[in-house]
């Protein structure tokens, strides 16, 4: 049972084993990501099932967001604790939550103390996870393993959106998606639970920067003091390298969050997507941007640099964002997924060396602070998403009439197409007689004489006409009263308020280029292959002396 927990591994571990723990890693990143996003492919069924309005709504995530902030700042404790552990048995509590809690949830309020429950153990989560990450992968191979790493949230909602767009028309409700999600959260936990280790603090809390340093690494291990090395942690992090840096990605990614959280809603409620349409192009969207991490984060160890991808990467997603809120009503499903698409590409050429540099300017601090500074990184980016979520019912003002009445209306207003045609042709003061005395026949006679004129029929057709539109429920009529003017007048004024949002992630990408400046690493190639260079002739330089030194001692 011991082994369930004590994980640590007092050796660097080969290639097969690395790479082991390392997909453990992802998977968990993924499942994690998964169990987070699930309530946004189903939020219009979820609003409806507890008569949510659209702030309520907005505000659980806000919630939930504030709350996975301050747990990441508690899991700046795994450098003193560990990682393993923390990823291991949290995996076990949001996969239970998930299969059990969140779907039985009987209102409202219990539903959204449930998800804050989720979102405080994901904060611990994914603090740890990228720190592993980091203990596993030497800097010359940082951005490829980060860009794994990043897939996290990016296949979670490929998976979340893939699983949706093909089971929302053929099971039973919205439950079904948080049962899905929640057996292959406990069944990954297991595999975690058996299968993932991390390294001891004497060797993760060292810098480096290729497999060439694993033999110096261990050397030094014996030597290392732990304690020495993690005082004062939250002071030696609070530099504008790493609170700028972390600053700048978490408002670079608002655009990304709006898009995990509200692209259901967004397209179904603008543009009359259907929900499995709407999930579909999001395949397109986490699709394109997964291949893409990977991609990149391999290029950009190919030239041992990073700097640049971000720049691109930030240019790139301004011009790809402002062209997506320019899109009109009009523009149909493949425009959508070109312009996704591509945004999507620029977005992973920024991000997946980002990651890799954050953690190459936290160990140029402290290598053994690694978790200390990716704990900065995760309570500022879900303070930032927690607050643009909170602002986003100020901007876009008119969402609840769509969310909440919005599919309804339009169900009866096609249903009932020509006979509210017939209706809007009669005096409503005639309407209100013949619904006290529907047989009142100076009533009827003027209002078959109204439709006559208006619809430009015979007395014959205007009065079948007028006994059809009679003929549609009460109920039906009296909600369409009350709500059609309400979901009109916001489906004209959204668009306008959403696109004022789009304009606010614009401004996030754009406070992204300046902060590129504040982190550690090369420009050019050349520079970079100079310093690693440099670097190894130390490495051996030292080894050599510690060879030397070894051996005289043992010829003494």
């Amino acid at each position: 049972m011991s082994v369930l927990w004590q994980r640590r591994l007092d050796h660097y571990p080969d290639t097969r084993r690395r790479f082991w723990y390392l997909g453990i890693v992802v998977a968990a990143t993924v499942i994690l990501y998964y169990e987070l996003y699930v309530p946004g492919a189903v939020a219009t069924e979820i609003i409806a099932h507890y008569h949510m309005t659209f702030p309520y709504y907005v505000y659980i995530s806000v919630v939930g967001n504030a709350v996975g902030a301050f747990s990441s700042l508690l899991a700046g404790l795994a450098d003193r604790w560990g990682r393993a552990n923390l990823v291991a048995y949290g995996l076990g509590v949001t996969g239970l939550l998930t299969l059990f809690g969140l779907p039985n949830a009987p209102d409202q309020l219990t539903f959204g103390v449930l998800f804050a429950v989720v979102s405080f153990v994901e904060g611990i989560i994914l603090v740890a996870t990228p720190a592993l990450v980091r203990d596993f992968s030497p800097q010359l191979g940082r951005a490829s393993a980060m860009g794994f790493w990043t897939l996290g949230p990016v296949v979670g909602s490929l998976v979340l959106s893939e699983v949706s767009s093909n089971t929302i028309s053929v099971l039973p409700d919205w439950r079904s998606q948080f049962v899905i999600c929640g057996i292959v959260g406990l069944v990954v936990f297991v595999i975690a639970l058996f299968g993932l280790r991390e390294l001891s603090p004497n060797l993760r809390d060292q810098l480096m920067v290729s497999l060439h340093d694993k033999a110096l690494i261990e050397a030094r291990a014996a030597g290392i003091d732990v304690s020495k090395a993690i005082e004062r942690p939250w002071r030696q992090m609070m530099t504008m390298r790493v609170v700028g840096s972390a600053f700048a990605i978490s408002v670079f990614l608002i655009i990304y969050y709006t898009a995990v959280g509200f692209f259901t809603i967004y397209f179904t409620t603008i543009y009359g997507f259907s929900l499995a349409q709407a999930n579909g192009i999001g395949n397109w969207f986490w699709g394109i941007d997964a291949l893409s991490l990977i991609v990149v984060g391999v290029l950009s160890d190919r030239l041992a640099v990073r700097k640049p991808f971000m720049l691109v990467g930030a240019l790139g997603a301004i011009v790809m964002t402002i062209v997506f809120l320019g899109l009109g009503t009009g523009t149909g499903y493949y425009t959508f997924v070109w312009v996704i698409s591509v945004l999507a590409v620029f977005m992973a050429v920024a991000y997946a060396p980002w990651m890799a540099s954050f953690t190459e300017t936290v160990e140029r601090i402290n290598p053994a602070l690694t978790a200390t500074g990716l704990a900065v990184w995760g309570w500022i980016i879900r303070a930032v998403v927690a607050l643009s979520v909170f602002a986003l019912p100020f901007v876009v003002t008119s969402m609840t009439p769509l969310v909440q009445y919005g599919g309804e209306v339009a169900t009866l207003a096609a249903k009932y197409e020509p006979q509210i045609k017939t209706l809007g042709a009669v005096d409503p003061a005639t309407l209100g007689t013949l619904g006290r005395n529907p047989t009142d026949p100076a009533a009827g006679a003027k209002a078959v004489a109204e439709i006559m004129q208006a619809e430009n029929v015979d007395q014959a057709t205007a009065l079948q006409r007028l006994q059809a539109a009679a003929a549609v429920p009460k109920a039906d009529l009296a909600f369409l009263q009350e709500h059609a003017a309400e979901v009109q007048a916001a489906a004209a004024a959204t668009p306008g308020q959403w696109q004022n949002w789009w304009w606010v992630c614009v401004g996030g990408e754009a406070v992204f280029l300046p902060l590129i400046f504040v982190m550690v690493g090369r420009w050019r190639p050349k520079q970079a292959r100079a310093d690693l260079a440099e670097h190894q002739a130390r490495v051996d330089e030292e080894l050599e002396q510690l060879s030397s030194s070894t051996g005289g001692t043992s010829r003494g």
